[in-house]
């Protein structure tokens, strides 16, 4: 029994969405805070690098959060609020950076790595044929070779 209470325990917890987000930052209206929630997921936490601004809890994360709300409640549109962040720390701010030349070489680095490889197993399979693929007997060895089998046949 405590091991079934355990495990209702354990997926409910990691189903849960995690969430960082405390009650004082809530936005009174529904729409306003749930335009700062989306805007929130796309931006990077600067101190954990791997989570959201919604998702973390540290001190960076609440500030920039804050700062999302305090632009919302200001009238400025999502693309205002997310390029004042972004004019203020840089793309790497934001979860999906764009697509443009000072980025080209991360959206490109996972094409460019399969390719890499992909090269490298043809030539390595073409040399390992290569390899394994002898030259023809000569007639001394062809004579040889029938001399044996016929040796084996009796």
């Amino acid at each position: 029994m405590t091991r079934c209470i355990f495990f209702l325990i354990a997926l409910i917890c990691l189903t849960r969405e995690p969430v960082a987000l405390e009650p004082n930052e809530i936005l009174k209206t529904p729409a306003l805070e749930e335009r700062a929630r989306n805007i929130s997921k796309n931006l990077r936490c600067l101190v954990c690098q791997n989570q959201s601004i919604d998702d973390s809890d540290a001190g960076l994360a609440k500030d920039l959060r804050l700062l999302v709300r305090k632009r919302i409640i200001a009238g400025d549109s999502d693309e205002h609020v997310i390029s004042h962040i972004v004019s203020r720390y840089g793309d790497f701010v934001l979860l999906r950076p764009p697509f443009n030349k000072w980025t080209l070489t991360l959206w490109l680095s996972p094409l460019i790595l399969l390719f890499i490889g992909t090269l490298g197993l043809v030539f390595y399979f073409r040399r390992k044929v290569s390899l394994d693929i002898s030259p023809p007997l000569s007639d001394p060895e062809k004579r040889i070779l029938e001399r044996i089998k016929e040796e084996k046949t009796l």
